[in-house]
């Protein structure tokens, strides 16, 4: 057992001296080895730097999706490019019967609301707004958009069913209207009709990066009801499927049964559109898998460029070393113990310059959100970021260091000591 330890810890030992001895000539020559190592602590605050702000973009835009909804998914009637001269968008446009029929007949639709918008003034006794925004919708409008009613109640499918003329309002609307705090029970106009309002909705905020901003009166009545209004404004579909792994799936399913209805041809192109949140999810994270590649190609020609800096100057620390090494070969040092001190003293140059780069970074990632309206609220760098620096500055200490430690280790010792 001892016989097996033995040459063990004469390595660890041999290392750990070789380490400090290898952090000494560093020090001994600070200037020279902060420039030396200028490759690579540029490439580790290029991998780490980019990698950071790669990252916080990443957990930015993903929570936006978030804030949508996953689940979600569009559709909407649409005039083929080909048939614009013999179809109308009125023979284009979605209708309710449709709806009912993906409801019954799609397995991964969960639920849906069609939509209908229109801009009308509205009116609270001598306070007029001009060109509201109201939306006509489903009660189960509220489960697919996460909306809840404050106070009063969400609308019901008698209130779609019989028209009713009743409507939902946001907090900036009831400011705006300049309404009673608790305007449930209250009376408006929306374009010359009255309106009671039977429960106050909350506002959503949405990031102007999906078409948000600044909030503003929101007013929703029953999806039959704004259609009565005007049978002409355009209808959507708001679809919550079911699993958003199987958006595809769920496209499919609708597409089969939009065509079916509308009696198209396997040739005919489709008379409608859909859009899925998770399908622009996943192009986002794979632009984000590109970017990330690219980064790893630049920085790896960047380090590429700091190993051949720390290639030379081992090669200038090794000719200016030539009496050491000799002195140490006669004194009976071996040729893998000469090799092992010099290519740890390029790893262990190498790492520094990787730490100082981590160092800038971390310095950076502390200071940068306190700038004025900097859109993320705080930054990390990521793990892989940090390994991915760590095993690229190791491998090019490694890689560029071999060749100067075989030269030290080949010298002749009579040679070496000889060497003026």
């Amino acid at each position: 057992m001892r016989v097996l330890l033995s040459p063990i810890f004469f390595v660890i030992r041999l290392l750990w001296q070789t380490v400090f001895l290898a952090l000494g000539q560093v020090w001994a020559n600070k200037i020279r080895a902060v420039l030396t190592a200028l490759g690579i602590i540029i490439g580790v605050v290029g991998v780490t730097g980019v990698g950071t702000m790669l990252n916080a973009m990443e957990s930015f835009v993903l929570d936006q999706f978030e804030g949508i909804g996953a689940k979600k998914m569009w559709v909407w009637g649409q005039v083929p490019e080909s048939k614009r001269s013999v179809m109308s968008w009125t023979d284009a446009k979605l209708s309710t019967y449709e709806a009912n029929l993906i409801l019954e007949h799609a397995t991964q639709i969960d639920t849906l609301t069609p939509g209908c918008r229109a801009s009308w003034e509205v009116t609270n006794g001598k306070k007029v707004l001009q060109g509201v925004r109201v939306t006509g919708i489903w009660p189960s409008w509220h489960e697919i958009e996460d909306r809840q009613v404050l106070f009063g109640r969400p609308f019901s499918r008698i209130d779609d069913a019989e028209n009713r003329q009743v409507c939902l309002i946001n907090e900036q609307g009831i400011e705006e209207l300049n309404l009673d705090t608790d305007p449930v029970g209250d009376y408006i106009l929306v374009d010359g009709r009255r309106f009671l309002i039977i429960g106050i909705i909350e506002t959503k905020e949405v990031s102007p990066m999906m078409g948000g901003g600044e909030a503003r009166t929101e007013l929703y009545i029953p999806f039959s009801t704004h259609k009565m209004m005007n049978p002409y404004t355009w209808t959507d579909f708001t679809l919550q499927m079911v699993d958003p792994e199987k958006a595809e799936d769920a496209k499919a399913e609708i597409r089969f049964i939009l065509r079916n209805h509308r009696g198209l041809d396997p040739d005919d192109e489709d008379t409608f559109d859909m859009f899925v949140i998770q399908s622009a999810i996943e192009d986002f994270n794979s632009v984000a898998r590109v970017i990330a590649l690219v980064l790893v190609g630049v920085v790896f020609i960047s380090l590429i460029v700091g190993g051949v800096g720390i290639m030379n100057i081992m090669l200038v620390s090794v000719s200016e070393r030539t009496r050491e090494i000799g002195l140490r070969k006669a004194m009976g040092a071996k040729p893998p113990v000469v090799l092992m001190q010099f290519l740890v003293e390029a790893v262990v140059l190498c790492l520094s310059g990787g730490l100082i780069g981590l160092l800038i970074v971390q310095a950076l990632v502390t200071l940068v959100p306190l700038i004025p309206d900097f859109p993320f609220d705080s930054l990390k760098i990521p793990t892989w970021a940090i390994l991915l620096s760590v095993s690229f500055s190791a491998a090019v200490g490694i890689i560029f260091g071999m060749f100067p430690a075989i030269k030290a280790s080949m010298l002749n010792p009579i040679n070496a000591l000889r060497h003026e």
